[in-house]
């Protein structure tokens, strides 16, 4: 009998490594059907996507609390799943807030509750580990900090590794476009990443900063282009409409659904902090990260963070490989940054050399592929019990 296992994903990057998963999981036991909420990347590997919840992806009390109704909507709908179907796993990808009320349905059900890339309750939030423990049976953690700060808090966690060296490792890039990147690079142009995020409020709340700091670095730098990443159609075109007239001799190229090869392409790149931070590390790319939020939610996160960087790769080395500013209020102190780090990138060549001397070393010790493979094979073997397939070995401790 067919074996029936519930996805909620909420985050873009979270699609993308869901994805990844369904399709190891339904390699690895072709009994098992996928459904639930998430995004279009779940929805090509095979899953019955019920409900697009990448687009309502947000972060930040303010952003939340006009969609609470819509969400706990969202929670009843998957509820009504669990009453009236057999459903044998609930896998929770990130999206720490709307899942926490899934894995608590779920729980009323029976159900046994996953957690693949849990929410970095190690970073600030501490005290929801109760209600991961109370809700969750088992975490399958991306990080080595994540295997030791949900074990010494009680919860059953296994150390996969990281799914983004996985894609990063599997991405099947277009060679055309990085020939003519390369075209451009030998004659003389240098390329910069420009990624402004994944999520729609971030792009609005970042790319007017990125925007103006390439204003002010093509006067400096007349060789450079900006190759700007871009997630979702809507994205770009907004970016866009927020270019004067005057900007369109700007030396700017925009990309749909490139990101990957925007990253390889470019000799350096200014960032939105995020899960990307992780492919900029395995592709060892040098970068500025910059995070644009609110006074309130600023004011909330220096209350409750306990990490002193907002960047992935910053928190696994001795160093902090990733110059990194988070903006508030006044945007100029943000253009600044992003001019003078972009600018020693493309000008100072032992700056750049010994950026990538860091990254080297931190991606030749933590990029190591096999996560998603390594969770796909745990959660057949514990939804399938009497079919248990070959296992896979994990990780060395200090991978990643």
């Amino acid at each position: 009998m067919p074996k029936n296992v519930f996805f909620s994903v909420g985050e873009p990057s979270g699609d993308q490594h869901a994805a990844r998963l369904i399709e190891r999981l339904t390699e690895h036991q072709t009994e098992i059907r996928t459904r639930g909420f998430g995004g279009q990347a779940m929805q090509a590997a095979g899953c019955d996507v019920q409900l697009d919840l990448t687009e309502h992806a947000v972060v930040g009390i303010v952003e939340v609390i006009p969609k609470l109704r819509q969400f706990f909507q969202f929670v009843d709908q998957a509820e009504e799943v669990f009453r009236s179907e057999k459903i044998d796993a609930v896998v929770l990808v990130d999206f720490p807030g709307f899942n926490w009320h899934i894995a608590k349905r779920a729980k009323k059900y029976g159900i046994e509750v996953f957690y693949y890339c849990p929410p970095q309750l190690w970073a600030w939030g501490g005290w929801r580990v109760r209600k991961m423990r109370r809700t969750v049976d088992h975490v399958l953690a991306v990080l080595p900090i994540e295997e030791t700060f949900f074990s010494q808090h009680g919860i059953p966690t296994t150390y996969v590794g990281h799914p983004f060296f996985d894609a990063v490792q599997e991405k099947q890039l277009d060679q055309s476009l990085l020939t003519a990147m390369q075209q451009q690079c030998d004659q003389g142009d240098h390329l910069v990443a420009v990624l402004p995020g994944s999520r729609g409020h971030e792009v609005r709340q970042n790319w007017p900063i990125m925007l103006e700091s390439i204003r002010r670095l093509t006067k400096a730098h007349p060789r450079a282009r900006f190759q700007v990443a871009a997630y979702r159609e809507q994205q770009m075109q907004w970016c866009r409409d927020q270019m004067t007239p005057q900007d369109e001799s700007l030396p700017i190229d925009f990309y749909l659904g490139k990101t990957s090869e925007v990253i390889e392409g470019s000799r350096c790149a200014m960032m939105v902090s995020g899960s990307v931070s992780l492919e900029m590390m395995a592709r060892r790319k040098p970068a500025a990260v910059i995070y644009r939020v609110g006074r309130l939610l600023y004011g909330f996160a220096k209350c409750v963070i306990g990490v002193d960087s907002m960047t992935l790769p910053n928190l696994m080395g001795p160093k902090k490989v990733y110059p990194e500013l988070v903006s508030v209020g006044n945007p100029e102190p943000a253009v600044e940054f992003l001019c003078n780090t972009v600018h020693a990138m493309l000008k100072d060549e032992f700056y750049y050399q010994s950026s990538l001397v860091q990254l080297n070393r931190l991606s030749d010790q933590h990029a190591q592929c096999g996560a998603t493979t390594r969770a796909a094979h745990w959660i057949a073997d514990r939804v399938c019990p009497a079919d248990l397939g070959v296992s896979q070995s994990v990780p060395t401790r200090n991978a990643a």
